[in-house]
């Protein structure tokens, strides 16, 4: 990972809060950002901590600390690089670690462990005794310029160490090996590699690493220049084919992992959204068991996300849909999968139920249903939550019959210019849907009408 200074993220973020036009994925791009979370992490930093949030930071957290941020997290129901931000914790992904060692062993798992190996014990050797015809003032003043020398190696390695890394005990090889061939024309190379812990074989073998030639450099080039005559339409195996029609044999695997560090992806199929993001949480058994068909309303609820491409910007959809009559109960719509949308709708269809009402709720295995936050809810109201089986869509038919309809009858029919047209389109049509559209297995009524006819009778 790239290592960026103080003075370069700040720059960054004042130039992103002052852009209002531009996002987290524009501004990341415009700086060659490894990714747009970075720089997301970066402003929330700078907007709790100020600029200190910005600057390089080790510590050692204590057991009780991590409890108190894992209580905040799940009390607020805040994710993990909020949670980070607020706390100042530079990586988010400790929080994560830290949730998973409580799950698994308590307050004891989150009790720091000392870091590296243990030092060995080694007897000092003695200090060599003074020649009796020596001056001693002499020997005195010897003594004290080898021991200035010492000191202003240590300082000025240690100063540059800890620009290349958080400390020096977490500095790889290369970096100490950079730092000693920088310093070897004012201290001695034996001194430098004892003081930096480093084989005089692996320093020459760093340094000759450093100073090698990039042997891709010419295939890096030929991949760059095929992408851009073709306007990205290339992924990585065309990229191959097109090397192998010069006469070049190149394995494709090495074209992929080269367009990856040249950050170069084919733009012909976007990535979707996948609402599967490993094992965060607990997962529900499939209660529905392709159950479809409820006898009352309230009894039997289905939900899912789903999201629209819109002009370069995507638009995420979230309902909840009773398989008594399929209507849509509750939705809510987010230009990010964050899970504020899910919650957001959960908590709308939970206000429409009365005290008696305790349906069963099924969803896929995505991370957002797998959340303490979002399971708590359920508890709370005592309803019963079902999962699909993992890969398994048909699990969930219904809810992706009712997705297929609601793109058919009208996002593929219309033509939308921004995102917040097509929000509003869809809060028209799923009013249309619920009030308005028959259905020929509800004897011709609206879901609406439908439930009414059946409350009334």
């Amino acid at each position: 990972m790239a290592k960026y200074d103080e003075q370069f993220k700040l720059a960054v973020v004042q130039e992103y809060l002052s852009d209002g036009s531009a996002g987290y994925h524009a501004m990341a791009k415009r700086h060659g950002l490894s990714s747009h979370a970075m720089l997301q992490r970066w402003v929330m930093a700078y907007r709790l901590h100020g600029s200190a949030g910005l600057s390089k930071k080790s510590s050692t957290y204590s057991a009780e600390f991590k409890l108190s941020v894992l209580r905040h997290m799940w009390e607020n129901q805040a994710s993990m690089i909020q949670t980070a931000a607020r706390f100042d914790i530079r990586h988010h992904a400790m929080v994560g670690i830290w949730e998973r060692a409580y799950r698994d062993g308590g307050l004891e798992a989150l009790i720091p462990r000392p870091r590296g190996r243990p030092k060995a014990v080694t007897t000092p050797e003695p200090a060599p005794a003074p020649d009796s015809a020596q001056d001693d003032d002499k020997l005195s003043r010897e003594q004290l310029l080898a021991e200035v020398k010492q000191l202003r190696m240590e300082l000025a390695y240690n100063k540059k160490i800890a620009s290349l890394s958080s400390s020096p005990a977490e500095a790889s090889a290369a970096e100490k090996a950079q730092v000693v061939h920088e310093l070897r024309q004012l201290f001695p190379l034996a001194c430098l590699l004892k003081l930096a812990n480093l084989a005089r074989s692996t320093f020459y073998y760093q340094h000759k690493s450093l100073q090698g030639a990039d042997t891709y450099e010419q295939l890096k080039e030929q991949i760059r220049t095929l992408f851009n005559c073709h306007m990205g339409r290339y992924g990585y195996r065309r990229i191959t084919a097109g090397i192998r029609q010069f006469g070049q044999q190149v394995n494709h695997k090495t074209v992929q992992r080269l367009m990856g560090t040249l950050g170069l992806k084919s733009l012909v199929r976007p990535k979707k959204y996948r609402s599967f993001k490993g094992e965060v949480g607990q997962a529900a058994p499939n209660e529905l068991r392709r159950r479809f068909k409820a006898a009352a309303p309230y009894q039997k609820w289905v939900t899912d996300v789903t999201e629209f491409h819109v002009a370069g910007e995507r638009l995420y959809l979230s309902p909840v849909l009773d398989l008594y009559n399929g209507e849509i109960v509750a939705f809510e719509t987010s230009k990010r999968p964050a899970f504020e949308l899910v919650d957001s709708m959960l908590k709308k269809a939970l206000a429409k139920l009365g005290p008696s009402d305790r349906p069963l709720l099924h969803s896929d295995q995505g991370w957002q249903y797998r959340m303490p936050a979002y399971q708590r809810q359920l508890r709370e109201r005592q309803l019963v939550q079902s999962m699909s089986r993992k890969g398994n869509c048909l699990d969930n038919a219904a809810m992706e019959s009712f997705f297929a309809v609601l793109k058919s009858e009208f996002f593929y029919l219309n033509k939308f210019s921004t995102v917040d047209e097509l929000r509003d389109g869809l809060t028209d049509y799923i009013r249309y849907y619920n009030h308005d559209r028959i259905k020929l297995k509800l004897k011709g009524l609206s879901p609406v009408q439908y439930r009414t006819q059946a409350l009334a009778a």
